[in-house]
């Protein structure tokens, strides 16, 4: 039989979120496809990240999931067409997609350089899009499930959290264009998860935020992502749906 077969972007580090949602899925019987770049993670967290994606990947064929590991830095337009035909050989048709890749540095209104700007949203926008359009072209009759993570983040991170805010009406007009096929597509606010990007202060100022007085780990998040890729959750479509522990409360 035919096991399904996820992809899951932004899978860079074994503590980030993408691994963790890798973790779930492979325990609920999916290969997985694994998308990284190595030098966006070592420029935001510091030191070698080539070891991650092999320790990762050696965890999850443990646990028996069938595992494909592919670099793509989806900043560049034809990364995504790239990443689809290595797929298409490689691991066959998709039935799911999880959206968790980003590029995120800080800046606000007056300080966000051109570059920035557009860096974020071809990473964040465009290439969602690109995914979003490239799943759906690949997609079977039985159609399949896609979970993009966002952000509530506006002021002083203006082109993560513009460019998070855009990526959130293309998953909304994908659940209603892409239905027919019988594809779900919802957005997922995780809230905030440390995974490595808080310091001391940040990390004490959002936790006396929660009204758990604990932050979000990627262990939260993935069984929220894994029932929407399932076929109890696949009615749940269109939705911006928050699993943030009450953070947004």
């Amino acid at each position: 039989m035919h096991a399904k077969t996820a992809l899951i972007t932004g899978v860079g580090r074994t503590v980030g979120i993408g691994a963790g949602i890798a973790r779930t899925l492979a325990a609920e019987g999916w290969d997985l496809v694994l998308n990284y770049w190595h030098p966006y993670d070592e420029h935001m967290f510091g030191g070698p990240m080539s070891h991650n994606i092999a320790e990762l990947s050696a965890e999850l064929v443990a646990s028996g999931a069938r595992v494909w590991a592919m670099p793509a830095d989806l900043g560049y337009p034809s990364a995504v067409e790239r990443l689809f035909t290595q797929i298409a050989a490689e691991a066959g048709p998709l039935e799911a997609m999880v959206l968790s890749h980003c590029e995120s540095v800080n800046s606000a209104i007056l300080d966000t350089s051109l570059e920035s700007f557009e860096r974020h949203f071809a990473v964040n926008t465009r290439a969602n899009w690109q995914l979003i359009a490239a799943f759906a072209r690949q997609a079977t009759h039985d159609g399949g499930a896609i979970v993009a993570l966002t952000s509530d983040h506006t002021a002083f991170n203006l082109p993560y959290g513009a460019s998070k805010g855009a990526l959130d009406r293309i998953v909304i007009a994908a659940a209603r264009e892409l239905g027919g096929q019988q594809i779900s597509a919802n957005v997922l606010n995780p809230g905030p998860v440390d995974t490595g990007w808080m310091d001391d202060a940040v990390r004490a100022e959002l936790t006396a935020m929660q009204p758990s007085g604990r932050l979000g780990t990627p262990a939260d998040v993935a069984p929220v992502v894994a029932f929407l890729l399932s076929p109890a959750g696949r009615w749940v479509s269109g939705q911006l749906v928050k699993a943030d522990g009450g953070f947004s409360a």
